[in-house]
């Protein structure tokens, strides 16, 4: 029998689609096998500041649904000083917490592996949720597949007018340091060209593929761009190839924020519920410092280390693909 009595759950760095079900899989499940769960609001942060909410089955109703986080989520600097882990300790201690949940990216982790290596009594485990889906250790993190639906669906629309108006689209889209978001999203909507961080972008050769579409009567287009690419963003790329090809018309969207709020998918539903779900077992099997993930429709636990350490990488022969299709 496990000694675990009260489990913290907290969502932590950028918000992602699916976080709520996962909260909700987490509470459930923890309630079923004789666990208290208290909410930790604001992430670590919510941790040092003692903001704590004793969650029930009720507390978690008709959230399965919603985007965003009931449980809101913040980054904390403090969280990462001797002093800030002390307090979050400390309030831990008195509530009388001891295992943590933890939703979110690769610096949720590194602050939970921080935190259990000072304090080894306490338990942690985590789940994926990013929009990035650059995390290792899992085929799909939580948030991404309503992402890319977000984005198709805004691209779609966009496309109507481009191809009313004769015009050019640069398009650009979350990914700072992974194009996931870009590449898959590209391919959706048939864009002519994607641009992302994990490839070599070269603008000679955009500009070749643009005039040849336009001596076969292709007038309008589509090109995503992933914000980190080494171009630069949509203003950037869409700036030199306005200079290259004046006769085009061109305009810019960024998508932003858009990206990350909406109703999760069913497939963001489905993986958060069963993150959250392994997530608890994992703690009453003794386990910690380990992310719970899904790889070739198998749940698996990758250890903490290793899912920072290393990232998902994009499938560059779809770059290839993409080249084809859009002839």
């Amino acid at each position: 029998m496990s000694k675990l009595k009260k489990i913290g759950v907290l969502t932590s760095g950028g918000d992602a689609p699916g976080m709520n079900a996962a909260v909700r899989a987490v509470t459930r499940t923890a309630i079923f096998n004789g666990l208290e769960v208290m909410g930790i609001i604001h992430g670590y942060q919510g941790l040092i500041d003692g903001d704590f909410v004793e969650l029930e089955t009720s507390s978690v109703a008709n959230i399965i649904q919603r985007g965003g986080t009931i449980l809101k989520t913040a980054r904390s600097k403090e969280f990462m000083s001797k002093e800030g882990m002390q307090k979050a300790y400390d309030n831990m201690m008195r509530s009388g917490m001891d295992a943590l949940v933890v939703i979110g990216g690769d610096g949720t982790f590194r602050g939970a592996t921080e935190f259990t290596g000072i304090y080894p009594d306490i338990k942690a485990i985590g789940i994926a949720g990013t929009i990035d889906n650059d995390l290792y250790g899992t085929d799909f993190t939580i948030g991404y597949d309503t992402a890319i639906n977000t984005v198709m669906d805004a691209v779609d629309k966009i496309r109507d007018t481009a191809s009313s108006h004769d015009r050019l689209f640069f398009i650009e889209v979350m990914g700072r340091d992974a194009g996931f978001i870009a590449l898959r999203s590209g391919i959706a909507v048939g864009a002519e060209d994607i641009l992302i961080p994990e490839t070599e972008s070269d603008i000679d050769e955009l500009v070749e593929k643009l005039e040849n579409g336009r001596r076969h009567n292709k007038t309008s287009g589509i090109i995503i761009i992933a914000e980190g690419d080494e171009l630069g963003g949509a203003y950037d790329v869409s700036n030199i190839v306005k200079k290259r090809l004046p006769h085009y018309s061109i305009r810019v969207t960024i998508l932003g924020h858009i990206q990350r709020g909406g109703r999760p998918t069913c497939m963001d539903r489905v993986r958060a519920s069963q993150y959250g779900y392994h997530a608890v077992n994992a703690l009453l099997e003794g386990k910690s410092g380990v992310m719970v993930g899904i790889v070739k429709r198998e749940v698996v636990e990758t250890p903490f280390a290793e899912a920072v350490k290393h990232h998902n990488k994009v499938r560059t022969d779809l770059k290839e693909m993409t080249r084809i299709l859009a002839i």
